[in-house]
């Protein structure tokens, strides 16, 4: 299989869907890689690196494209990637189209098949794909957060660990899954307290053993008193996550106003359509917007500002399934593996993902029927 690693485009995205120790890994199995040159600079990788592991430089995406089979990338791709896509590709990353149908419908037109990150699953119906990127947006969250507060950015000023005989800043969470856990250990290290909000029981009760400090509290989301709430908080992170559906809305923009000003809100759901009413994209060059008194920092891919990190956590994570989808007979590879072919979400101008299509509006029909 020819596979091709473009640069990224999206504003201010520095990881590289594959390292050089995946790419000499690839290349011993027997497959052809293609870099599109300067694809690794960002993640501190030169094209040097990765001709040494084997790869060949292509001068321009379009050449990449030209080149490769199996395009292995990070975020959904831009309109002029897009264009560049035709029906022998195999187009692998993350995608989250619950909350984009134009991009939905741009790449059934390209008769590409598309494979989502976000929505493979493993043998315990787990996300491995999501989880590197979700463990790091979370840690990142408060810290971003944290630094929002100040004054200078537009905060209320509130130094989240407080000082000796001042109460700690309050930091509220919706959703105890990989990103709000590794939030909540974030906050209650820089001495903050935590309220998490979680909808499972179980999952709860892990979250109370995991956490046994006096400045962590987990609570159910329904008979919350969330105003009563809100008054009580510096900081909001919304890390809700529905599969490969939009997220749910958590927060109204009336909601804001119980809010003091100067709090901040983190929407590290942004990606699926955000947490909060008030949510829009934003990008590490611009990070935040003031809205109703209200900071939020809303980036679209936060792990980006650790790509060094980030490229090697995905890569390592993203790389037994780069192999499968290396395989010639597709289908067949989809029928072995059940969480790779939970990650298939069009193909053959079809969309196949349940999620996207309900979130959307359309009809998703069975892979195993086109494929």
């Amino acid at each position: 299989m020819r596979i091709g690693i473009p640069k990224e485009i999206k504003a201010q995205e520095y990881r590289v869907g594959l390292t050089p120790d995946a790419v000499a890994d690839l290349v011993v199995a027997g497959h052809s890689l293609f870099l599109e040159t300067g694809a690794g600079c960002g993640s501190g990788y030169s094209d040097d690196d990765y001709l040494a592991a084997g790869a060949q430089l292509s001068a321009s995406m379009a050449s990449l494209y030209q080149d490769a089979q199996l395009i292995v990338k990070v975020k959904e791709p831009q309109a002029s990637e897009v264009a560049l896509l035709q029906g022998h590709h195999r187009l692998f990353c993350y995608l989250h189209l619950a909350p984009t149908p134009d991009l939905t419908t741009s790449l059934m037109a390209s008769g590409a098949l598309c494979v989502a990150y976000e929505t493979i699953t493993d043998e315990q119906g787990r996300l491995p794909l999501l989880k590197p990127m979700s463990e790091i947006a979370g840690r990142l969250s408060v810290q971003a957060g944290a630094h929002c507060l100040e004054k200078a950015q537009g905060g209320s000023g509130v130094l989240l660990g407080g000082v000796s005989g001042l109460e700690p800043g309050h930091v509220l969470i919706f959703g105890g899954g990989v990103v709000g856990s590794n939030a909540a250990d974030v906050a209650l290290g820089m001495g903050a307290k935590v309220t998490l909000v979680e909808p499972f029981a179980a999952r709860r009760t892990s979250l109370e053993a995991q956490f046994k400090h006096p400045r962590f509290s987990v609570c159910d989301s329904a008979g919350l008193d969330l105003r009563s709430l809100l008054n009580d908080v510096d900081m909001v992170v919304g890390a809700a996550l529905v599969p490969g559906a939009a997220a749910p809305k958590l927060l109204s923009r009336e909601d804001l106003s119980a809010l003091a000003p100067g709090s901040v809100l983190v929407d590290v759901s942004v990606d699926q359509g955000g947490c909060f009413e008030t949510t829009k994209p934003t990008t590490h060059l611009e990070p935040t917007f003031l809205l109703d008194g209200i900071v939020h920092y809303c980036v679209a891919n936060i792990p980006s500002a650790v790509a060094r990190t980030a490229s090697q956590a995905l890569s390592q994570s993203t790389l037994p399934f780069v192999h499968l989808l290396a395989e010639q007979n597709i289908k067949q590879a989809f029928l072995d593996n059940a969480g790779l072919a939970a990650g298939l979400s069009i193909a053959k101008g079809k969309l196949t993902c349940a999620a996207v299509a309900g979130a959307q509006g359309r009809d998703a029909i069975d892979w195993q029927k086109i494929i």
